[in-house]
């Protein structure tokens, strides 16, 4: 099973997805965890250049192509390997965020987005996408707390808004594959949602809960 975990900045991804993995393996799911950008070891120096403040603006189509450089090299090397091995692959972020952050946040077209998509997965989508969802001003708040922000965390509030609610379209239009998660209660309510989520995941795949 292919599992994604989405979300804009300071919803809270890292601590529940190593929350979700551990959670996975006590129940015998033989999971592998990784992320986007990165994932490899080239694929992680294109992350680098993604994220690094510069004098330098980046131009919205090269961060795109740059975004799915390292997803190409992500999939030949990581995902698809442990896919065809049986194991269930638990990523976070993956293309849904590249529809939020560079067609919704950047105005790039989600049709070229889209052509990307199937030039570089083919037919390879994910199974199941949890989406951590808070309010844009929450999400930074914890963002900045955390200590110096990355390039994309210093965009303005409008970008988090765009991101966000293009996130929010795509879990619409995607129901089925979809679950939101209230990212901005407290954190024993959050892990509630994600056992919820759990059993939903083991009834689907026949794994002990």
């Amino acid at each position: 099973m292919f599992i994604t975990v989405e979300g804009g900045e300071g919803v809270g991804k890292s601590t529940n997805i190593d929350y979700l993995q551990d959670y996975l393996r006590s129940r015998g799911v033989d999971l592998l965890l990784t992320r986007e950008p990165g994932g490899t070891g080239l694929a992680e120096q294109i992350r680098e250049l993604l994220v690094a403040r510069r004098e330098e603006g980046v131009d919205p189509l090269a961060e795109l192509l740059l975004v799915f450089a390292a997803r190409a090299q992500h999939l030949a090397k990581v995902i698809e390997p442990a896919l065809a091995a049986g194991q269930w692959v638990l990523c976070d972020r993956f293309t849904d965020a590249t529809y939020a952050y560079q067609a919704g946040g950047r105005g790039l077209s989600a049709d070229l987005v889209r052509r990307l998509e199937v030039l570089v997965q083919g037919e390879l989508r994910p199974d199941f996408t949890l989406l951590f969802d808070a309010p844009v001003e929450v999400g930074m708040e914890r963002a900045r707390e955390r200590g110096s922000l990355d390039r994309f965390e210093e965009e303005e509030i409008a970008f988090f808004e765009r991101v966000r609610q293009t996130y929010l379209r795509l879990a619409r239009e995607s129901s089925g594959r979809f679950r939101v998660i209230d990212a901005a209660q407290p954190l024993e309510a959050v892990r509630e949602q994600l056992h919820s989520v759990c059993g939903e995941l083991f009834d689907c795949w026949g794994v002990r809960h």
